[in-house]
């Protein structure tokens, strides 16, 4: 080990004597410090405008702009500079022979070189830690431990490399070439991901050998056991590599011992590899302060509820526009969506299977209009050359029907029970299924969830109508991921002609247009009085219809329509905020209140309400307090313009829209949620953008479903609010910094390195 330490010794002194290892590292200084400076300024002027910042330190070193993932991107270009000369000057200057001759074994030189290495990635990870320090002492309620991660990631990282340098300069005598190889070396594990993809064992071990992105968990706050042994091995693996390369300049071995220990180092580190990258051999840590990298407490809940095995069969069907999401070469990233999942039951079993059948694909229909569905597989297979098996859709139809799916990309998730749900991609931006639906999904298997009845037979919003003032976008479109069917919710239609299902949870009444019969009011009746939730939404014109049901409830719908003159919207369309007492009612709103969004509502009918029929009533919205007002004599609102007239009983002030009540009924509590219009949460509506106008209409409607559920659906996805949010330093305090930190940090490294140069000269 001594010697070790003094081969080390002595090659930082050659470093530290060097100009490149001082060039390198004020650059890599001044770099990390104009990037820093541009991040932090950006937080300080948002201060001093007022404005709040929101989780410091993972915006500061974090993200696709964080200062650590910035400088993971630059690292490959400062470690060949280093590393080129390592060994390569041994070779160049003979010096090497003197090491043959003396009692250092292989393994020595090799170790004593990298270990010096390893102390100059310290150095490199010590400024980066000079940038985190002071983020330390001017946060408050910085998350330290991510900061810490982050470090450890980049100094892996750093020493990895460095291995991979020391090897390509133990082969050539040109330093030139040693760096240019380095960079090969790196280019190829980059490229290595892609490779093999189609063959099930190759890719484990090609994905695996892959160092692109490798410190993006530990950046993000998330150490893995794969990850850190990723680095081990591949350390070791080059290290090794580097101790053979010297053995066959001491010592003659055939060409067939020299291949074999090759052989069998590579394939050593490739099984290693393999095998600590399977789930059920990986162990975490979460560094962040609020757990962002592990599933929620309420997905957590429901994934320990999953106690016997879970297949995850993803039908892709290659006539279908959405085909390419999960093809054989993306395997790996497709995994990895579902990580969080499988670190929590790593034996959940992923499936692919692969079909064709005609489906809605407007390009395909273009491009071969005559083409039936095999004839078009066939060309596409000639155009594209697809290297894996693609069946017929009646080879698939034996197992599961995709037909109600519009044979769109689908995951079907089967438990060994015989449990079975969908899980679907939506058309957003996003298109795969966040947490919260996938959690959806899952609970859905172990659990009854809610079923929401939508009542019809009175002229009600139908559940699946598609028109603009229908509901089959929240209810069951499941190509929208707000819809009921991906929330976790079930589904019927409900008709009075008799008693309600006792499983329905919900029942949406929706602008109702004729009353119903003594009959179906009874009917109504009990389903009330035994404690059913209900979400009923009126509408302006329908009051003596809604009345005939709310009015037990100790609400009334108002005749006339809320308005309010505007120069850019109709006068009817009511645009609110959240009222302090929804802020407290639900954390939807209390979010919704916080971001400024606005319930939208085309046209509502003010409610009146009292509290002597039992319920305890909560005034969620109202409309404004000024210049608002109930009309009671214009219809036509499109053509006519409406004029407040105080004779005609018109009364500027608020009028509640939507109303909670509440109260005990056979040792539950029966939620209803009562609002003055229907079109809020319509088609229309909800497909709706206006400018100037930051709609939250779905924050309602998260709030409606997740109370009258009781919490169980829509998912709870919160965590703990972070706190580094606040700078404790102000604009001048930040100035002198600013200076400090790109300008005079890089100068001292300056003055530093000189003043070794000129000692050394000197001597």
């Amino acid at each position: 080990m001594k010697t070790i330490y003094k081969i080390a010794k002595t090659e930082l002194q050659t470093l530290f004597f060097s100009p490149v290892a001082w060039l390198i590292l004020v650059i890599f200084t001044f770099q990390v410090g104009i990037l820093y400076s541009g991040i932090y300024s950006a937080m300080v002027r948002r201060e001093s405008l007022g404005w709040q910042n929101y989780y410091i330190t993972m915006n500061t070193f974090a993200g696709m702009q964080g200062l650590f993932t910035i400088v993971q991107g630059y690292l490959f270009l400062y470690i060949p500079l280093l590393t080129m000369g390592v060994m390569s000057r041994e070779f160049a200057s003979g010096s090497i022979k003197l090491l043959y001759s003396s009692p250092i074994t292989n393994s020595q030189i090799i170790l004593g070189k990298f270990l010096s290495l390893m102390i100059y990635g310290l150095v490199l990870v010590g400024i980066l830690g000079v940038f985190g320090a002071y983020s330390y002492f001017t946060v408050e309620a910085v998350d330290t431990r991510v900061i810490l991660c982050g470090l450890l990631g980049l100094y892996l990282l750093i020493c990895a490399y460095s291995a991979i340098g020391l090897y390509m300069s133990s082969l050539t005598s040109y330093v030139v070439v040693a760096a240019m190889g380095t960079l090969a070396i790196f280019a190829l594990m980059n490229y290595v991901k892609g490779v093999g993809q189609e063959i099930e064992f190759v890719r484990d071990i090609t994905y695996w050998f892959s160092i692109s992105g490798r410190s993006d968990t530990f950046i993000s706050g998330l150490i893995t056991s794969d990850d850190v042994l990723y680095f081990l091995i591949v350390m070791g693996l080059f290290l090794g590599l580097s101790i053979f390369k010297l053995q066959a300049g001491r010592q003659k071995n055939s060409w067939m011992v020299r291949f074999s220990k090759y052989a069998v180092l590579i394939a050593g580190a490739a099984l290693l590899g393999y095998f600590t990258s399977k789930p059920k051999f990986m162990a975490y840590y979460d560094a962040t302060r609020n757990k962002n990298n592990t599933l929620t407490k309420s997905s957590q809940e429901v994934v320990s509820k999953l106690t016997d095995g879970l297949t995850i069969t993803t039908y892709t069907n290659m006539l279908e526009p959405n085909y390419y999401l999960a093809l054989p070469a993306s395997y790996k990233y497709d995994v990895d969506r579902f990580k969080r999942y499988l670190r929590f039951k790593p034996e959940i079993k992923l499936k692919y299977k692969y079909y064709y059948h005609k489906a809605d694909n407007e390009q395909l229909d273009k491009e071969y209009p005559t083409l039936n569905a095999k004839q078009r597989m066939d060309t596409l297979n000639k155009i594209q050359n697809f290297n894996f098996d693609i069946v017929p859709y009646k080879d698939v139809e034996k197992e599961v029907n995709l037909e109600p799916e519009r044979f769109r990309f689908v995951r079907l998730l089967k438990r060994d029970n015989g449990n079975k749900t969908f899980l679907r991609i939506f058309d957003d931006n996003q298109r795969f299924p966040s947490e919260a639906e996938i959690t959806a999904a899952f609970k859905r298997l172990v659990m009854k969830l809610p079923v929401v009845g939508f009542l019809k037979g009175q002229g009600e919003r139908g559940s699946d109508d598609p028109k603009d003032r229908g509901y089959k976008m929240i209810a069951q479109e499941k190509t929208f991921r707000y819809a009921l069917i991906n929330q976790g919710f079930d589904f019927k239609d409900v008709e009075l002609d008799k008693d309600i299902p006792d499983d329905i949870r919900i029942l949406v009444i929706a602008e109702m247009k004729k009353s119903l019969t003594p009959e179906e009011n009874e009917r109504l009746n009990r389903y009330i009085e035994r404690g059913g939730n209900l979400i009923i939404a009126g509408e302006p014109g329908r009051q003596e219809f809604m009345n005939e049901i709310t009015e037990p409830l100790g609400v009334e719908f108002l005749p006339g329509r809320i308005v309010k003159p505007s120069d850019k919207f109709a006068s009817d369309l009511i645009i609110q905020k959240p009222s302090n007492e929804a802020a407290e009612f639900s954390y939807y709103l209390k979010y919704m209140q916080k971001r400024e969004s606005l319930l939208v509502m085309p046209s509502a009918g003010a409610l009146s309400y009292n509290e002597d029929k039992g319920f305890k009533v909560t005034t969620l919205f109202t409309s404004d307090t000024t210049g608002s007002w109930n009309e009671l004599e214009t219809t036509n609102f499109i053509d006519d313009s409406v004029r407040f007239n105080p004779a005609a009983g018109e009364i500027e002030k608020p009028y509640p829209t939507v109303l909670a009540l509440s109260r005990k009924v056979n040792n539950k509590e029966q939620k209803i949620l009562i609002t003055g219009d229907a079109d809020w949460l319509s088609n229309g509506e909800l497909g709706m953008t206006r400018k100037d106008v930051d709609e939250g209409n779905f924050y309602l409607i998260n709030t409606a479903f997740y109370w009258e559920s009781d919490g169980e659906v829509p998912i709870d996805m919160r965590r703990d609010p972070p706190l580094d949010k606040k700078l404790t330093i102000g604009e001048s305090g930040w100035a002198i910094s600013d200076i400090m930190l790109k300008w005079v940090f890089p100068a001292l490294l300056i003055l530093a390195g000189l003043l070794i140069w000129i000692r050394r000269r000197g001597r």
